[in-house]
């Protein structure tokens, strides 16, 4: 099913349901106000050119209502990156997928203070040219039946493009990711066929929605289920949502660890209570995140995985089903293969190799980027570029990036393994991340960023046990913090050239 055609189907069904709970503006929307608001906007859409459509916008109602729009109006949403240059990223946008007309607000320009770019159309200004005779028209029209008012609606193919979604950047320029409609629904069946969902849930919407794993579980996801979405525009205000979460009964919390973190720092007890799921991902969940929720909070820390290119979700763990420290099984649609990456044989259970995955969920390519398309698919298997291993009861733990594997004196040593030995012998307050610079000897050489001073001989004597010599971090660099992209993910290319200026700057310790 077209994805606003899904919208349509459950506002109809659940009409009189509180469908949007925005904590930042206090707008509280049902189903049926909803389903008005949207409409409204999609009649305003249709007056602009056809095909792509940029929307730059906190999560919020007035989001969640605009991408509803775009698509009821047979437009295809761009989803923005504000987090990271504004104004750069709505250029780039517009001129990698050749569209003109940026839908956000006035109040989000002004707060990022983003110049405005040609094409911009303010939301404000929209919803204050809606005449009361309008409004009162589609909200007659609106009590037309599904199937009628659908008659009215943009009609597509299931496999048509339904967004653009930019990749993170973490490590190179963004590429912009073509998902269908159809990705997007085989996702939210395979998650719902995995774990039980229903209308009665409560889910906490604070991810951005320029980011896949916001865009399908905190606003596809709800909206398949008819459940009422709490919505956010600050996911690092930690306190304040950890009231959100209390006072409007939340029982489905996803996020990244860095914002876990958050919320447990912040959080007192009984915070969590109404919550029967809390699932991480984009990033690796570290094992004392998840015991300190469990002390505090008596709850149990879900850890899954997916990419932007698989809409997202490839697998997680499920209440019933939680190997921690894996990231899960996979969908019942998705399938996983495991080959090496240098020969690409099949992988045995318990041997690394590079992951690739097949299924309705895997992305229709990268926008005008063939040489990219043809690079990362294959006979309908989508190279995630990760590296993991297959347990013998079917779980996949993921143990990188093959980006972050490099070649030490001819041996090949994990980045991720490095930090994980890390992080354990860290005390908990202190942050890490473990890069790779140029070493004219070994070829490469590993250095650590943490963001505080620590003992680094003590801490170099304790990862030796875990790790070869070879495998230990050369110099430490302190840094204030560690940047992140606005998904909450760590940065790798800020935090090199941030380490790598510290070090011509003679701002590290080396090992002893």
């Amino acid at each position: 099913m077209l994805l606003h055609h899904r919208f349509v189907h459950t506002a109809k069904a659940h009409a009189r349901k509180p469908a949007v709970i925005d904590r930042t503006t206090g707008t509280r929307l049902s189903y049926g106000r909803a389903l008005v608001g949207a409409l409204v906007l999609a009649g305003r859409f249709r007056r602009l050119d056809e095909g792509f459509v940029g929307v730059m916008l906190p999560t919020s109602a007035g989001c969640i209502l605009s991408v509803l729009g775009t698509l009821l109006s047979g437009r295809t949403p761009v989803m923005i990156n504000y987090s990271t240059g504004a104004e750069a990223n709505c250029r780039y946008a517009q001129e990698k997928c050749g569209f003109r007309t940026i839908i956000t607000s006035r109040k989000l320009i002004r707060k990022l203070e983003c110049p405005e770019v040609p094409g911009m159309l303010f939301l404000e200004d929209l919803l204050a040219e809606v005449t009361l005779l309008e409004k009162a028209a589609v909200a007659l029209r609106a009590r037309l039946p599904a199937r009628l008012l659908l008659r009215d609606t943009a009609a597509d193919r299931e496999d048509a493009p339904a967004v653009v979604l930019f990749t993170s950047g973490s490590e190179r320029d963004p590429k912009a990711v073509l998902l269908s409609h159809r990705n997007i629904e085989a996702n939210l069946e395979g998650i719902s066929e995995a774990i039980a969902l229903s209308a009665d849930d409560i889910f906490l919407a604070n991810l951005p929605l320029f980011h896949v794993f916001g865009l399908t579980t905190n606003l596809f996801l709800p909206i398949h289920h008819g459940m009422t979405m709490v919505t956010y525009a600050n996911p690092l205000d930690y306190r304040t949502i950890c009231d959100i979460i209390r006072e409007e009964r939340v029982t489905f919390v996803v996020g990244t660890p860095m914002f876990m973190w958050g919320y447990l720092r912040k959080s007192r007890p009984g915070d969590f209570a109404t919550c029967r799921i809390v699932l991480t991902g984009a990033d690796k969940t570290p094992a004392a995140l998840r015991e300190a929720f469990r002390e505090q909070h008596d709850l149990v820390l879900l850890e899954g995985y997916g990419c932007t290119e698989t809409a997202p979700v490839i697998s997680f763990n499920r209440p019933d089903a939680n190997r921690p420290g894996s990231v899960g099984r996979p969908l019942p649609n998705v399938e996983v293969r495991l080959e090496d990456h240098e020969t690409g044989r099949p992988c045995a259970d318990g041997e690394i190799g590079k992951i690739l995955v097949k299924g309705p969920s895997v992305m229709l390519g990268y926008y005008d980027d063939f040489a990219a398309t043809s690079l990362s698919m294959r006979d309908g298997w989508y190279d995630t570029g990760d590296m993991g291993y297959r347990d013998a009861d079917g779980y996949l733990w993921h143990v990188g990036r093959l980006r972050r594997f490099i070649k030490v004196g001819g041996e090949m040593v994990s980045l991720i393994r490095v930090e994980n030995v890390l992080e354990a012998c860290l005390p908990e307050e202190v942050s890490c991340c473990v890069v790779e610079v140029p070493d004219g000897v070994r070829g490469a050489r590993i250095v650590a960023a943490l963001t505080a001073e620590v003992d680094t001989a003590g801490l170099s004597r304790a990862m030796s046990a875990e790790l070869p010599n070879i495998a230990l971090p050369r110099q430490f660099v302190v840094l204030p913090e560690l940047p992140t992209m606005g998904s909450g993910k760590i940065d790798f290319r800020r935090t090199t050239a941030l380490v790598r200026e510290a070090l011509r700057g003679d701002r590290g310790t080396a090992r002893p």
